[in-house]
């Protein structure tokens, strides 16, 4: 009896759980200081933790949840990410990894380590430590026996800056880990793609099932004394691609995404594989 109750328990708390979780995330967004924000994302995160936190919560719907939302097509794991924006122009990324272990599930609290990472593109992070962006993509891929998972993500930076991300998320004796060394060439090869452009403007990066490539918008300054000025940057109307081959991620420009196959013909070549 009391195993019976303590089951309709937990099954009636879900319901309110994402209820309240819905209207702390619409409250959020409508926030005007961030004393408000930050007090909502607390309560945001203990309803999301206590929403998921439970044997039965990898097979619920989170549909009606306005936040950012993948799940691995192999039915791996699902990422609830969202972020907290300040008004100084920076942005707090907070998420949930919610991980398929079989007959149980194991939950990840994201930790958004953003400031306390130097050369972001060459280190491999934790849950506790994270390169927190909004992903809103995922692309698996296998290496050597093992699934390695790229995400795309989108990343408000600052009042001047805006970014995308191409992560790679794996798992090592069931503990998640961000980055992974599959992009350039050489013994130094960075772990993570991170591209920085002005707020101003919007970049393209997706993925494109026809290409087998993940597609993206190249970034020129405005004006030619701008280089190394991420603020001045924007999309050139040119577009280039990363191609899965070799076990990493190989990069390609100038791409013309209006012909595919065209641009297959070339991947094949063996000169593919520059460094971007």
């Amino acid at each position: 009896m009391c195993l019976i109750a303590l089951v309709a328990s937990s099954a009636t708390a879900q319901p309110e759980l994402k209820t309240r979780a819905i209207g702390s995330l619409k409250a959020l967004s409508l926030a005007d200081t961030d004393v408000l924000r930050d007090s909502l994302n607390t309560v945001l995160k203990a309803d999301m933790r206590a929403l998921l936190d439970n044997d039965e919560s990898f097979g619920r719907n989170y549909d009606s949840l306005p936040m950012s939302r993948v799940d691995a097509p192999d039915n791996a794991f699902r990422l609830f990410t969202w972020n907290v924006p300040h008004e100084d122009g920076t942005h707090l990324y907070e998420g949930f990894l919610l991980v398929n272990a079989g007959k149980k599930q194991q939950l990840f609290e994201l930790r958004d380590w953003t400031k306390g990472t130097p050369s972001p593109e060459l280190r491999e992070l934790g849950p506790d430590k994270w390169y927190g962006a909004l992903y809103y993509q995922v692309i698996p891929v296998i290496k050597g026996g093992t699934t390695f998972y790229t995400l795309l993500g989108w990343k408000g930076y600052s009042k001047a800056e805006t970014r995308k991300v191409i992560e790679v998320l794996s798992f090592r004796n069931g503990k998640p880990h961000f980055g992974a060394p599959f992009f350039g060439k050489g013994k130094l090869k960075q772990v993570r793609k991170i591209y920085a452009f002005s707020a101003q403007s919007t970049m393209s990066l997706r993925y494109m099932p026809e290409m087998e490539a993940i597609l993206l918008d190249h970034l020129s300054p405005s004006k030619p004394d701008m280089v190394g000025q991420p603020a001045f940057y924007g999309p050139d109307m040119t577009q280039d691609a990363f191609f899965w081959y070799k076990g990493g991620w190989w990069y390609e420009a100038d791409i013309d995404a209006k012909d595919p196959k065209a641009n297959l013909k070339i991947f094949n070549a063996p000169q593919r594989g520059v460094k971007p």
